[in-house]
This record gives structure tokens, C-alpha cells and sequence, in this order.
């Protein structure tokens, strides 16, 4: 096996297809097809059923797809040390979280290890952070969750085992314009909401998710857009959003958006990681700077947890 191999046998997992694998990788489709057939000779089993839709891996290319992971890691490892570069952690995030928490976590980073550069990518859908963490191209993920286990929001979970830690509880809110009719009151049930237009992301959202289990049928889901849009619609009469509360700060204590008083069930704010990566000194650098915040936030007056 060489290690071009596997990074070209990563892309074609990540991607799904030869031509979008050889896009990100700079190259020609029909050189990342010869090295995934000479991958395959050099193993004697195939990795990937071919169709009209896609490359899919077999059960082989799923034992490979770790193994790759962890000899790609070894040899950046190995050409960091070798040329003294710095370490770095790749980070994901959707975009709203990127904004407001990420920060905190990249100023601990900073002042534990200096020396370590961190990569952050913002994403818009969920199944794309959980895919980068499950196929080693991000070390961690940020993302919106709630119950005790990785996934009972109700979304999918790639193959691969991950694990989480649950950093901060995310309040939401039910908003509308000043003017709404259940603006004034002093408390709301779902069916309050009945035939009310819910405004949420056409995309895998988790609070497209929330929305769906705590007012099922009652009300009409119209597709608006990311969080700035649905806030921006809600403001201007076009529906209610249901919304993380942060998001949401500032124009309520403006006016020009009201709370209704509907109680919701709050997400939870998790890192996300695999495991078998834990060794990795950068993820572990980001797995203590993550463990300080939380513990800091829930503990404010005790010494930090991890020095």
C-alpha cells in the first residue's frame, strides 16, 4: 500500500464518486481510478461497488477505511516531527456555533499549547461534520444534540463509532413578531400553534428536528433559510422559528422580535470524535481545552479541571 493510495481511497469515500474525488484531490478521474484498482490488486479484494449513483465500500473497504485514518495520521505525524511544523487540529462546526463558541475553545487552545494550529471549517449540514469525523478529515465536531447517546435528536450516524462530550446546554425559544396573537400571553401549549407556519432550514436541521417532535402535524413547515434567515422572517410577520436562544438575544431585548411562551425542550452543545484518535496530540489538546470550558462554565469559582 502507498500512502497516495489511501489519501485517493479516503477522497473516493468521502466524496462518493471518482469525479468528485478528483476534483478535491486536483487530479484526473481516471488516475484516481487506476490507483484505487492498484490499491485493490495490492490487496486482492475489492473496496468499492461501482453503480450508476456512486462508489459505496465494501465490507473490506469499511475495515480499511480506520486503517487508512491511522497510517495517514502516523505519517503526518512523522513529517511534523521530522521538519519541526507545528501541530495542527481540524475542527468543524455549524455556522451559527463557529460564531458564537468555537471562539472559547480556540483562546484555550492558544493558551495551553502556543505552538498548535487549528483549522476551522464551517458547515451548514450536520451529516457533513459527521462524515469528516468519521472518515479522520476533521479531528472533532461541534454539533446540536439532546438525550444521553450520539444521535437521539433523531439524525443518522455514519458507521464509524464516535464518541461526545456534552460542553453547554442550548436553551431555545419560540419567536415571532411583536404582533403576533400569542405574543401577549402568559403561557402557551402546542396546540396554541395549530396552523401556524413553523419557518425552518430545507437542510438536516436540529431545530427542524425539535420543531417535528414537539409540534408534530399541528403546523405548516415553510423552508426559509439558516438561522439569520428564519430570524429575519419571523420579525417580518412571514411565520414562528423556533431558535437557539443566543441567536435570538438581541433582537428580543430590541423589540422587533417576541418570545412565545411555549417551554421547550433545550439541545445540548457536543464535541464529537472517534476514539481511536485519542492519542492524536491535537485532538487530545482539544479534548482538555473543551473539558476546561465546560467545567469552568458549570463550576465558575472552582480551579480549572485540566492544567
Amino acid at each position: 500500500m502507498e500512502l497516495r493510495h489511501l489519501r485517493t481511497f479516503e477522497a473516493v469515500d468521502r466524496h462518493g464518486t471518482v469525479t468528485e474525488a478528483a476534483i478535491a484531490l486536483g487530479l484526473a478521474p481516471s488516475s484516481v481510478s487506476e490507483q484505487i484498482r492498484a490499491l485493490e490488486r495490492s490487496l486482492g479484494v475489492p473496496l468499492f461497488d461501482r453503480d450508476p449513483r456512486g462508489m459505496r465500500l465494501t465490507p473490506a473497504g469499511e475495515r480499511l477505511r480506520s486503517w487508512a485514518r491511522r497510517l495517514l495520521d502516523q505519517a503526518e505525524q512523522a513529517r511534523r516531527e521530522v521538519v519541526a511544523a507545528p501541530p495542527a487540529v481540524r475542527l468543524g462546526a455549524p455556522e451559527t456555533v463557529a460564531a458564537t463558541h468555537v471562539p472559547a475553545i480556540l483562546a484555550r487552545l492558544a493558551e495551553r499549547r502556543p505552538g498548535l494550529r487549528a483549522e476551522v471549517r464551517s458547515e451548514v449540514s450536520r451529516d457533513n461534520l459527521l462524515h469528516g469525523v468519521a472518515t479522520g478529515d476533521l479531528d472533532a465536531a461541534l454539533l446540536l444534540d439532546t438525550g444521553g447517546a450520539l444521535g437521539d435528536l433523531g439524525f443518522p450516524l455514519p458507521p464509524a463509532p464516535l464518541d461526545h462530550l456534552d460542553l453547554e446546554t442550548i436553551p431555545l425559544a419560540l419567536v415571532a413578531a411583536p404582533g403576533h396573537r400569542l405574543a401577549g400571553r402568559a403561557r402557551i401549549g402546542v396546540e396554541d400553534l395549530r396552523g401556524e407556519r413553523l419557518l425552518v432550514n430545507p437542510g438536516p436541521c436540529s431545530f427542524k428536528l425539535v420543531g417535528q417532535a414537539l409540534l408534530g402535524p399541528l403546523v405548516e413547515r415553510v423552508d426559509a433559510g439558516g438561522v439569520s434567515v428564519m430570524r429575519a422572517w419571523a420579525e417580518n410577520g412571514l411565520g414562528v422559528a423556533l431558535l437557539p436562544e443566543f441567536a435570538v438575544a438581541a433582537p428580543l431585548a430590541a423589540g422587533t422580535l417576541a418570545r412565545l411562551p411555549l417551554d421547550v425542550p433545550p439541545l445540548s452543545l457536543r464535541l464529537i470524535w472517534r476514539p481511536d484518535r485519542e492519542a492524536t496530540p491535537a485532538l487530545r489538546e482539544t479534548l482538555y481545552a473543551a473539558h476546561h470550558i465546560t467545567t469552568a462554565a458549570r463550576h465558575p469559582a472552582s480551579p480549572p479541571a485540566v492544567r
